[in-house]
């Protein structure tokens, strides 16, 4: 299950701020972000098993981001990949207009998801559950997302991790020391305290490790106020694995390198 953090219009500086973890079974293949799309160019990290994406940024400074959400059901392999979902959202300029694009889709077409999409001007969530296909828009703010409702406080992770990335978003200081931001935000990923999931027995991190499941990327993800969106990546769990600057694109469709 994977974790993702947005600061929504929390720090001027930066009018959204994304932390997220990516969980999955440690020999499904995918390489670290590279050019998914060109016209508009998307930059993102590649499922090479499905073809879609669990997290990517476009040219118009909009991020999507890709969560399985739970379900009593199994997975159905014959749906078509949520991933694939995820890069067709980012085909579009705005918020909104991905919103609706996604809010058309057949919702027996694809398992069950939450898929983020965010920008300066707007940030909001769409969930196919139930079959059907609901949106919430974020108010400004901290969210924390996983495979459940937005800021659903049943899911142990959100429980216990919300007041301390809350805690970040009170310190508007941070926005001034940007490597300081960056330590504090992969300080939480890597929080291995567990509590078991009552609905799974499982335990339930922030940062995973269940023999071959668990955090496979971290991504710190920053929007100047400016637009100009920097990325900062961790090919590997967040606990042990630096984050090192990643391709992102820019509104004149180049990809373009964070400092580091």
């Amino acid at each position: 299950m994977c974790t993702l953090a947005i600061f929504f219009r929390v720090f001027p500086e930066f009018p959204v701020v994304v932390a997220a973890n990516r969980d999955e079974y440690l020999a499904r293949p995918a390489v670290p972000p590279t050019t998914l799309c060109e016209r508009p160019l998307v930059i993102g990290g590649k499922d090479l098993k499905a073809g879609g994406t669990w997290l990517a940024i476009n040219q118009f400074g909009m991020i999507a981001g890709l969560l399985n959400r739970r379900s009593d059901l199994p997975a159905d392999p014959d749906r078509r990949s949520r991933g694939l979902l995820c890069l067709d959202a980012l085909r579009h300029e705005t918020v909104d207009d991905a919103l609706r694009f996604v809010a058309r889709q057949e919702p027996e077409r694809y398992n069950p998801f939450n898929l983020l999409l965010a920008s300066r001007e707007g940030a909001a969530v769409a969930h196919n559950r139930m079959g059907r296909i609901e949106t919430t828009k974020l108010t400004p703010g901290t969210h924390l997302l996983t495979n459940l409702d937005v800021d659903d406080f049943e899911c142990p992770k959100i429980s216990r991790s919300f007041n301390r990335f809350a805690g970040l978003g009170a310190e508007p200081a941070l926005a001034c020391d940007p490597p300081l931001m960056r330590q504090r935000l992969a300080e939480l990923l890597s929080d291995h305290s567990t509590q078991l999931d009552a609905r799974t027995g499982r335990p339930n991190s922030l940062c995973l490790h269940l023999g071959d499941y668990g955090t496979r990327e971290s991504s710190l993800i920053f929007v100047t106020a400016a637009g100009r969106v920097e990325h900062y990546f961790a090919p590997g769990p967040p606990c042990t694995t630096a984050y090192a600057p990643a391709p992102a694109p820019n509104a004149d469709g180049i990809a373009i390198y964070p400092k580091a």
